[in-house]
């Protein structure tokens, strides 16, 4: 007999996370929340330059973020309940606010990406600046020498090539200044995020800012679902170990009335045979008598459930029929142990 005694059925010998899994899955779903919410405040505070505005909009931030994945967990903890229309309602407003937090995180991350290929923009534009005035001086003594070929055809040697001569010296020595102000300056490096627009855009044969909008938008989705799958999971672990240590309560949902109602017309035919429960053949009295006897199992209820499977009720009732046959004994602190 295996009665359903609660919404997780312990015959899956599931038991709670452990403590690594529990502060694995509290970080990633404070890092996944504070990104989502740094990238909303980015969009936020570039709406306005008041600095009181700017602290209305990022509380409003704040405020969307936070309010949007207490709305999930609103929506299992009602569902799990039973409560249909509020889990609706809940994930209505959820849906709202992930909207607009998608939005926000959207224009977060485009106004990062921005910045950075500004950046690199003007690193570029610098040395192109050089490169300007290089080919600027290249041209000004292509044009001395040949003015100075026509004071040549003119025997004019003496007054207009040594003039132009030295002015094509200084300008050569300007020329490799320049050119060593360009090379010392930092190298143009192409950032990761920059990187993968342009793959993505070379991939796909679209352009840059297609690339840029797209990739925004698939990296703003999954960060909102990455930190609502995780705030699921640790409402769910919440609600299971609620259970385990309260495995007699069951929500009061429609399916769960009738698995409770289930439940107690098995332990009242449990209670009615608890005094035959002894010389039931088919009954696991025996072997758990046997078990406690040999010292092989431990002496107390979780123990025996735990290792035959049984519900609540029946070990309850099992208990029950020893401690009247002088078989087990309780302690002052409530615990059991094996006298016969």
């Amino acid at each position: 007999m295996n009665p359903i005694a609660g919404p997780f059925p312990r015959d899956t010998y599931r038991f709670p996370k452990g403590r690594f899994s529990i502060l694995s899955v509290y970080s990633f779903t404070s890092a996944a929340i504070v990104a989502s919410t740094i990238f909303s405040l980015l969009l936020f505070l570039s709406l306005d330059d008041n600095p009181l505005m700017q602290w209305l909009f990022g509380a409003l931030a704040v405020i969307f973020e936070a309010g949007k994945f207490y709305a999930w967990y609103e929506f299992g903890e009602r569902r799990a309940h039973g409560n249909y229309t509020g889990a609706a309602s809940a994930l209505v407003f959820y849906l709202i606010l992930a909207l607009i937090s998608i939005g926000g995180s959207i224009g977060g991350i485009n106004s990062a990406t921005n910045a950075a290929q500004s950046e690199q923009q003007q690193s570029e534009a610098k040395v192109a600046a050089y490169g300007r005035q290089i080919d600027a001086i290249e041209q000004q003594i292509a044009l001395n020498n040949e003015a100075a070929e026509r004071y040549i055809e003119l025997d004019r040697i003496a007054t207009g090539v040594a003039r132009l001569q030295r002015e094509n010296t200084q300008l050569r020595k300007e020329q490799q200044q320049l050119a060593l102000e360009r090379d010392s300056l930092p190298a143009v490096a192409q950032g990761s995020v920059l990187g993968l627009i342009s793959n993505l855009a070379s991939t796909l044969g679209v352009s840059a800012n297609q690339a840029q909008s797209w990739l925004v938008i698939f990296l703003s989705v999954l960060l909102d679902l990455f930190a609502a799958f995780f705030v699921g999971v640790i409402g769910e672990e919440q609600r299971f170990r609620h259970w385990y240590r309260h495995p007699h309560t069951t929500p009061h949902t429609p399916e769960s009335a009738k698995r409770s109602h289930h439940a107690e017309v098995m332990t009242d035919e449990s209670t009615i045979s608890s005094d035959t429960l002894a010389e039931d053949t088919d009954s696991p009295y025996a072997e758990i008598k046997a078990a406690l006897a040999a010292k092989t199992l431990r002496c107390s209820k979780k123990a025996v459930m735990t290792e035959y499977a049984l519900s609540q009720d029946t070990v309850d009732a099992l208990f029950a029929q020893l401690q009247k046959n002088g078989l087990v004994a309780k302690k002052p602190n409530h615990h059991y142990h094996w006298v016969g």
